[in-house]
């Protein structure tokens, strides 16, 4: 099978082809979730939560980052490989670029960073330098306290234009791709359709360009318990590889999410 490349993400986008992502932390999952046909891996800063029992993603450093990072480079041969960009670690155009750079050197293809209009010149000059940007919108977890909690965001008209406005800016400043999360469903189509760039939706209903979800919620292992935009297919399944197919054939269909995974 041929790598999985922003090229490729945008030419789906283009033939209208669902394509579907997952967290991932360690080689044998990444190995697993790649094998099966995801087509893009995330080194999450869910990772915070999922694997080191923390309330929020704010406590995860760089390092925790790139030695996942790591791991998971060397499970995959076909996936296009993300890492996110941990809490204040991009707050400064400097910093970002310094701290970038150790994630790409440890193996991602393509950094993750959070938050609209003020990181626009970060996102110009890591782009600028060879560092490819996935931009993220709506709830974004690292702002968690400033929102007053985990809130489904863009709800009111104003909120839902600046978003968009957000969106527009964010990929004319050279993001690469966008994650939209927790944002009604229409607008999620709204920005879905006025970008060029793929969107990737989590709680975001099922008309974004590709979907994410957290592989332990996936697989019903989370603690705690599994947010509404998800769904447990190892529940459904009984098999991990399996659960996977099913994810990523009911993305493709466009069958998940569904009304219940759904905000509006």
């Amino acid at each position: 099978m041929s790598k999985i490349t922003s090229s490729t993400l945008l030419k789906f986008k283009q033939e209208g082809k669902k394509f579907t992502s997952l967290t991932a932390y360690d080689a044998s999952f990444a190995s697993a979730f790649d094998s099966e046909g995801v087509d893009v891996l995330l080194v999450g800063d869910s990772m915070g939560m999922v694997l080191q029992g923390h309330d929020d993603t704010l406590p995860v450093s760089v390092e925790d980052i790139a030695y996942h990072t790591r791991c998971v480079r060397r499970g995959v041969k076909r996936a296009l490989l993300i890492a996110d960009m941990p809490f204040m670690s991009y707050a400064t155009p400097e910093q970002a670029m310094t701290n970038a750079a150790i994630l790409m050197q440890a193996g991602a293809n393509m950094v993750k960073v959070e938050g609209g209009h003020w990181l626009l010149e970060t996102v110009k000059k890591l782009t600028e330098r060879g560092i490819p940007v996935c931009a993220h919108l709506g709830l974004t977890p690292q702002s968690v306290h400033v929102f007053g909690g985990f809130k489904i965001q863009g709800r009111d008209a104003d909120n839902a234009q600046r978003i968009l406005d957000e969106a527009k800016a964010i990929e004319a400043a050279g993001a690469q791709l966008l994650v939209v999360e927790c944002i009604p469903a229409p607008l999620a189509k709204a920005i879905s359709e006025a970008l060029t760039i793929p969107v990737i939706g989590i709680g975001a209903g099922a008309d974004t360009d590709g979907q994410i979800l957290v592989m332990h919620d996936v697989l019903g292992i989370s603690s705690g318990y599994i947010p509404r935009f998800s769904k447990n297919y190892l529940k459904q399944t009984g098999e991990i590889r399996e659960a996977i197919r099913a994810y990523i054939d009911e993305v493709e269909k466009g069958i998940f999410p569904g009304s219940e995974h759904t905000f509006s």
